[in-house]
């Protein structure tokens, strides 16, 4: 299938994209750290800052897996250079999330934290999700990849989708009724799948 690339794709090197994507990674925390300090976050401003680190962890960690879909379709190479950093930065958001479940929601009472865990399906997603994280972060290094190797990196790294559907699912199960918005993710989240199965079933034809 031939590539397309439109002018928000260009094929060569973007340089400013990688600094724009560091600090613009940290603008969201910034913005809680101002609505906690302003008291502007609602009645209870440790639940809304829990849901937005949990939606940030998501968005972070679609866009990740945006990226070589993006260079499938459009041929650009730039996205794939970010893809590391988005990736961080879901499981810096997905981190901080849990850590302010557990320190700010249960006060660090971990029989609490395992007792939420283990009776409530959308903690217990939610934490799945996390868990699945942490060795994607631990093996994000160029020197884990030569450890590894490329084809045991790669299959690990395919965990990331299945992090993403949890995701999806924990944020369905929070929200119960309303699930417009967690639909939307798990839409493109699929978008996304379709296309890397596409362009796997190219390879295996051309081969």
């Amino acid at each position: 299938m031939a590539t397309v690339r439109p002018i928000l794709f260009p094929p060569g090197p973007v340089p400013w994209l990688h600094p724009a994507v560091l600090v613009g990674g940290v603008v969201p925390l910034v913005a809680i750290g101002a609505g906690v300090w302003r008291g502007t976050l609602g009645a209870n401003p440790i639940a809304e800052a829990l849901n937005e680190l949990g939606l940030l962890a998501l968005v972070f960690l679609i866009a990740s897996l945006a990226c070589t879909p993006i260079k499938e379709l459009t041929g650009a190479t730039w996205p794939l250079r970010i893809r590391k950093t988005l990736g961080l930065y879901a499981f810096f958001y997905a981190s901080l999330h849990f850590l302010s479940y557990a320190a700010l929601d249960q006060l660090g009472d971990l029989k609490a934290i395992v007792k939420d865990i283990t009776a409530r399906p959308f903690i217990l997603v939610g934490f799945a999700t996390f868990v699945l994280l942490v060795p994607l972060a631990i093996t994000s290094t160029s020197g884990m990849l030569k450890r590894l190797g490329a084809r045991r990196w790669k299959r690990l790294h395919k965990l990331a989708y299945l992090a993403g559907v949890l995701g999806v699912v924990h944020f369905v199960l929070r929200v119960k009724k309303d699930v417009r918005e967690p639909a939307l993710y798990g839409a493109l989240l699929a978008v996304l799948l379709l296309v890397r199965v596409g362009a796997w079933l190219r390879v295996r034809r051309a081969g």
